[in-house]
């Protein structure tokens, strides 16, 4: 009786991977399961789901460069890769690092316990015969997989000869994966019915979708404008969010851009797009702990669903009338809900769907609510997770930074083709002059019009003339800290035409340092910056 009373010891955990496995086996998986969540939404979730690295998954029509893009990426061909302007990639292929190269086919990847595809065994032969693993050794693999998808096509044919639920298919991977890369050729920016309908399926995951517009140095500057916002148009209409998705654009393979004129504007967004595939090691943990909570916050729902359904059904006569009538009624059914317990309507699997789905369930197997199930629920939401986020937040500080190494991603890392070498505070980095030298000429005749005394300028008179670029303030004050090298408050001619190069930086567009590079520290202060 006494142990009955005792207040529950918080859960305690090593790790993230291994707090979320236990919370989903002990909290989460007992209320999936006497709710029939797996036959409604997602299969149960195994070990290799929570060990696994960050998935990228790319999606896209025939033809608009998936598969080069990877190995552009990797700077390597893979096992089992083919290109061409047809549609070449006729699998699935879930590219991973391995000690060798090498293919694993479908029916053999599903029964690797160590591997995160058991549960597609449930989509049958047609599609196992469709999917493989291609296993090598590159460095760009040790922090991330990414899965290749066949090309998207036009026409109901095409979707019936798949013989599998492609839709389907992808929505199970999207689940799993850490970013969704939807690719579109600057070329032919048709959407077929069938892209739209795989776009719609990944409508629960727009915070993991990202749009690469490819192929885009084959256009001009003009038609670039006009594809780029037919694409945002469509884009609009079919996923249907007040956020607008973030679009990449660029040229991803390794050859000459066939239009260079807008190499900085590709060069950019290549670059941000590799920022974001970096980070994803990083954020793999939060990625994981978000998609559990959403996980459990339908499971909730579902089960509420069924055990209202349950509590309608007749013990005897009128089953089946009473299961075609509570189908057609379910749209009330999740309003009472809603009121009920207070849930936001967008916790709510489609309706549409979920109807589609209760027709093939015998609803006499259903069970009533359980409360304890529930309650087991609410408080892995309400305390573990909190718990787990701090944890997240610990393993990021103690482990060293996780970033994707290898491949294209080291090519702009450093030297002279490193994004933004050479330009705004970089311009002079490799020179032997003072780069400031060039205009100070022009900043000394300002500065002695602001009366020196003993060769410095103060604060207030420096400020009358700093102001004139208009500039906010915040940004003037970094400028002045960044120029009185010396720190005393006051600026001599060197650190006037300072200031003045960094306020020509910034108005150019380009951000200012945190601290002052080493080429544009004044030559006579080279020696006090370096002792202080």
């Amino acid at each position: 009786m006494f142990r009955k009373n005792m207040k529950k010891e918080p859960e305690l955990f090593q790790n993230v991977s291994e707090g979320l496995r236990r919370l989903y086996r002990t909290k989460l998986f007992p209320l999936e399961d006497a709710y029939r969540f797996h036959d409604f939404h997602s299969p149960a979730l195994e070990d290799a789901d929570f060990d696994n690295k960050p998935m990228v998954l790319l999606v896209g029509q025939y033809s608009t460069g998936k598969t080069t893009f990877i190995r552009h990426l990797m700077e390597q061909d893979f096992p089992g890769m083919r290109i061409g302007p047809e549609p070449t990639t006729d699998s699935f292929i879930a590219v991973m690092h391995g000690d060798q190269d090498g293919v694993i086919p479908g029916n053999a990847l599903v029964v690797d316990p160590k591997k995160p595809f058991r549960k597609l065994n449930a989509f049958g032969n047609a599609f196992l015969n469709r999917f493989m693993c291609a296993q090598l050794p590159n460095p760009v693999l040790e922090s991330i997989s990414i899965i290749d998808t066949p090309g998207i096509l036009s026409g109901e044919k095409q979707r019936i000869s798949r013989g599998y639920d492609f839709a389907a298919v992808l929505e199970w991977f999207a689940e799993r994966v850490d970013r969704i890369i939807l690719l579109f050729d600057a070329h032919k920016l048709d959407i077929s019915d069938e892209f739209s309908e795989v776009i719609r399926a990944l409508k629960n995951h727009e915070d993991k979708m990202r749009v690469v517009l490819n192929k885009a140095d084959q256009i001009s500057t003009q038609q670039l404008m006009r594809v780029y916002g037919a694409l945002m148009w469509s884009l609009g209409k079919i996923i249907n969010t007040p956020e607008v998705v973030r679009v990449y654009i660029g040229s991803f393979w390794a050859q000459p851009l066939l239009v260079p004129d807008n190499r900085k504007l590709f060069e950019a967004e290549e670059q941000d797009l590799f920022v974001d595939i970096q980070s994803l090691p990083r954020n793999a943990a939060l990625r994981k702990l978000n998609d559990l909570i959403k996980r459990a916050r339908l499971a909730k729902v579902h089960a509420y669903i069924i055990s209202s359904l349950k509590k309608e059904m007749p013990s005897m006569f009128g089953k089946d009338s009473k299961k075609k009538e509570l189908i057609s009624n379910l749209g009330e059914i999740y309003h009472k809900i809603e009121k009920e317990h207070q849930i936001s309507p967008g916790d709510f699997p489609n309706l549409a769907k979920m109807q589609e789905l209760l027709n093939g369930q015998d609803f006499s197997k259903f069970v009533a609510l359980k409360p304890k199930l529930l309650e087991s629920v609410e408080d892995m939401l309400a305390n573990d997770i909190a718990r787990l986020m701090a944890l997240v937040r610990q393993e990021e500080t103690n482990a060293p930074s996780q970033t994707v190494q290898g491949g294209a991603f080291e090519g702009t890392k450093s030297g002279p083709f490193g994004h933004g070498y050479g330009e705004g505070a970089g311009e002079g980095i490799d020179e032997l002059e003072w780069v400031v030298g060039r205009d100070k000429p022009t900043y000394d005749e300002i500065f002695y019009t602001l009366s020196p005394i003993n060769g410095k300028v103060s604060g207030a008179a420096a400020k009358k003339e700093m102001v004139k670029s208009k500039l906010p303030n915040t940004v003037l004050g970094k400028i002045w800290k960044l120029a009185d090298v010396d720190k005393d408050g006051l600026l001599d001619d060197e650190e006037f035409a300072l200031a003045n190069h960094l306020i020509k930086v910034k108005l150019e567009g380009h951000e200012l340092p945190p601290t002052l590079p080493d080429h544009l520290v004044p030559p006579s202060k080279r020696g006090t910056a370096l002792q202080a």
